[in-house]
């Protein structure tokens, strides 16, 4: 009888220190559950504040750029239209002098008309630049034909285009973006590359459209940041940055450049 009682009370006190051992691993998974998720929080909202920074950055640099456009048209229009209406304006008051003779006329009334049409066709050139008609009445693919057929035409670099998207569900505004990361890099590859030959491609790969630019030019050391300041890369990135793409780039000197960046369709959610 009394090895029972003294089995009974055993066997209370085992179970009294399961039920402890049990509420102390509860408490200790509940705490570590807490401070997990407590982590993983922080975690995340670290990464918001990274992506909230790069995006503020991203901004800053399209503002910088597009101030940087405001000034090279107003220096456009100041040093070149300006000064052709200004000397036009000149020749017209010599058309109301007296004792005129009618060569001096015919002289004056013949720089007139030639500066106008200078006038005309720089005008027609920043308009073009600000927004090119082709990419506005006809889209991505004969903007980027015609830019194309302009680079070739200079006869300094060779541009061979390849093209297996439907730009067509592709927003304006990131049609835009890409035409303008095109102007950047032939720009590039002419004025500080030095390539003779340049390829665009846009193709699939793992259903996600990917545009690949490469040129044969002298390339950069890409560690240098005074070098990829210098070729507006932070420009090309920006813009990359609002088509939600990823941007590689490879360059060695004297090995050319390789450009490679993903951007998602209009209709694409994220």
């Amino acid at each position: 009888m009394e090895d029972h009682v003294v089995n009974s009370s055993d066997l209370a006190r085992i179970v009294i220190y399961i039920f402890i051992v049990f509420i102390i691993l509860v408490g200790v998974l509940i705490f570590f559950f807490y401070f997990s998720r407590k982590k993983i929080i922080q975690k995340e909202l670290e990464k918001k504040n990274i992506q909230i920074n790069h995006q503020k950055i991203l901004l800053q640099s399209i503002i910088l750029t597009q101030e940087s456009e405001r000034k090279r048209i107003a220096q456009d229009l100041h040093d070149d239209i300006s000064s052709k209406l200004n000397v036009v304006s000149l020749n017209a008051h010599l058309l109301t002098k007296e004792n005129i003779s009618d060569i001096q006329k015919n002289e004056i009334t013949s720089n007139i008309i030639d500066l106008t049409t200078k006038a005309l066709e720089s005008s027609r050139s920043i308009a073009h630049d600000l927004s090119p008609p082709v990419l506005e009445k006809f889209g991505l693919h004969a903007g980027i034909q015609e830019l194309v057929s302009e680079y070739n035409s200079t006869q300094k670099i060779k541009v061979t285009y390849f093209n297996e998207l439907d730009f067509t569900i592709i927003s304006q505004d990131n049609q835009s973006h890409i035409f303008r990361i095109l102007q950047e890099l032939l720009n590039n590859s002419i004025k500080h590359g030095k390539a003779k030959n340049a390829i665009i491609l846009f193709k699939k790969i793992n259903n996600s459209n990917v545009l690949s630019y490469i040129d044969d030019g002298v390339g950069f050391d890409f560690n240098n940041t005074h070098s990829k300041k210098g070729l507006g890369l932070s420009n090309i990135e920006s813009r990359v940055g609002f088509l939600e793409g990823k941007l590689k780039i490879n360059s060695k000197e004297n090995e050319g450049i390789q450009v490679t960046f993903n951007f998602k369709n209009y209709n694409e959610k994220n």
